[in-house]
């Protein structure tokens, strides 16, 4: 069984063992012909047992709130690198594209510089050229990350036409002054906190490996 099944079985438990109880002390009830004060003593304990078995059904529910379904990106892997790039920058851009796809939710990852587009990897879109839209050019002019954290509710997703057409979430991370990653995952709100603050060191290492 899969982690999240699992977690999805413990987190309804309660509610089912909760509600079960209810109904067989109910049961036992209706059928018993002659009610002892020790049984109804034990009817109410068992009414409050079942009760907070319920709350913290509810509670967990809340909690820990179901992962958000993950697609399968519609398009082929692929790994593309700028030829007229120099080694050790290909190197650079190779290792930290790695580092990305293994240590983050990323599925597919496209680097602009100086506008063009020097790496693609990744699940990849048919269209090999970016044309920097509305989100992109923010990015670029005031040098601070966009998330769009469910790229179906952002009318702008358009200008993404380069990656996967079902791309769910995608981070727009400037790189320096003249170039930006354009990262995108599988699941909407999937990118937490520490894959950000990831996003924007490994942007920065690259900062200063593309000033050559």
């Amino acid at each position: 069984m899969a982690k999240e099944d699992t977690n999805k079985v413990i987190r309804r438990l309660p509610l089912v063992v909760g509600g079960l109880g209810a109904v067989l002390l109910f049961v036992n009830r209706v059928l018993t012909p002659e009610l002892t004060n020790s049984q109804s003593r034990a009817d109410v304990l068992g009414v409050i047992l079942s009760a907070l078995l319920i709350l913290t059904g509810l509670l967990w529910q809340q909690v820990q709130p179901r992962t958000p379904d993950a697609v399968e990106l519609i398009g082929e892997e692929g790994f593309y690198i700028a030829p007229d790039l120099p080694d050790i920058v290909k190197t650079e851009l190779a290792w930290a594209s790695r580092l990305l796809l293994l240590n983050t939710v990323t599925r597919s990852l496209v680097i602009v510089y100086k506008g063009k587009v020097i790496l693609r990897r990744g699940i990849l879109g048919q269209k090999l050229e970016v044309q920097p839209g509305a989100i992109l050019n923010r990015v670029l002019e005031k040098h601070k990350p966009v998330y769009l954290v469910d790229v179906k509710a952002y009318p702008g997703r358009i200008e993404f036409d380069y990656l996967p057409e079902n791309i769910q979430g995608i981070i727009c991370q400037p790189i320096g002054q003249e170039g930006a990653m354009i990262l995108g995952a599988n699941a909407p709100r999937s990118y937490t906190k520490q894959d950000e603050n990831w996003i924007a060191g490994i942007a920065d290492k690259l900062a200063v490996s593309l000033t050559f």
